[in-house]
């Protein structure tokens, strides 16, 4: 039974009829912990809800499932539990199920955020259309005003279903690497000539560095184009009136070969460092008024981040309070 156990793909272990256990396999013991056999049941599955499944299947004769939890310092590890009868044992296995509990916490966070993000502009053109139609309907100045405000929620709903679709694409195209080559410092100066007008109205003086030599490599080009766009527009957004952006391209070389890295600094507020891990993810926004007020979606930095990865390359962050902050992007070479 031992040989048997040890070639389960799962943590498994057997139950004796005296409520011991027989034999457990080494990734049972790697789970459970070492000198398992032996040593009653109880003493080492302690979760009621597993007990209860242990001496259900024992009574009934059926299988028996249950959840397993193991806390831990980030995050819970969770594994489907199953008591199954053998001859006058049970034979528990564990399956981890962590990874589809993450994913689905995310999906729902998802479907949560993108609801609250949709339902907040559209309430308020709601209510300006019942307005209009009622009160202010022959008020011109209100009805302008009024229009105004929906013209701008609505164009924040087209923004976020814009950066919805540009996320589901790259995420859907994640695991296919570029097979073309390109000259990305031409498509990096082309990204920022197009937001000169932005930074003009915004005071901001766009400094580009290292973009004036061709520097090819396997990418896609509307990818990198629109990486480079997101890191700049929100240094100009949050960079401050009178402030400078510095736009950079160059090449390094590190153990792992040599790399292009692409730095867009500002020279803001700076960020506190317990925030700097969690700016990539969807939705997340040190402060979403403000966020919300200059246009932002909280999704530019998570596109950013998974093109960064079907280039087989990172984003990094740095930043400090009153220090600006660097966000780049570092790509292999070759």
């Amino acid at each position: 039974m031992s040989a048997v156990l040890a070639g389960l793909p799962l943590p498994a272990v057997l139950l004796g009829p005296d409520d011991r256990i027989q034999a457990a396999n080494g990734l049972a013991q790697t789970l459970l912990g070492a000198g398992l056999v032996g040593r009653h049941h109880a003493f080492v599955l302690r979760q009621p809800e597993v007990l209860s499944a242990i001496s259900a299947a024992a009574t009934s004769g059926r299988l028996v499932e249950a959840r397993h939890v193991i806390p831990g310092p980030s995050h819970e590890v969770i594994h489907r539990f199953t008591a199954a009868p053998v001859g006058q044992g049970v034979l528990c296995t564990f399956q981890d199920m962590s990874d589809r509990e993450q994913m689905d916490a995310m999906r729902r966070d998802f479907v949560a955020n993108v609801s609250h993000e949709l339902r907040t502009p559209l309430t308020a053109v709601l209510g300006f259309i019942e307005t209009l139609r009622g009160n202010a309907r022959d008020d011109a100045v209100a009805r302008d005003r009024f229009l105004a405000i929906m013209q701008t929620e609505a164009e924040r709903m087209v923004r976020l279903v814009r950066d919805l679709l540009h996320l589901s694409k790259v995420e859907a195209q994640e695991r296919q690497r570029p097979t073309d080559r390109h000259d990305i410092a031409r498509l990096i100066t082309s990204a920022v000539r197009a937001l000169r007008p932005l930074a003009e109205a915004s005071q901001i003086r766009l400094v580009l560095e290292g973009l004036d030599q061709p520097v090819e490599i396997f990418a896609d080009p509307d990818q990198i184009t629109q990486a480079a766009t997101n890191l700049v527009e929100n240094a100009i957004k949050y960079g401050g009136p009178g402030k400078e952006v510095r736009v950079s391209l160059t090449r390094e070389d590190t153990p792992r070969g040599p790399k292009i890295k692409l730095a867009v600094k500002d020279q803001g507020e700076g960020i506190d460092s317990f925030h700097i891990p969690r700016l990539a993810e969807r939705f997340y926004r040190i402060d979403g008024h403000r966020s919300r007020e200059k246009g932002g979606t909280g999704l530019g930095l998570a596109i950013v981040k998974h093109i960064a990865h079907r280039h087989r390359g990172r984003l990094v962050i740095e930043s400090a309070p009153g220090k600006g902050s660097t966000f780049a992007i570092v790509l292999p070479a070759n």
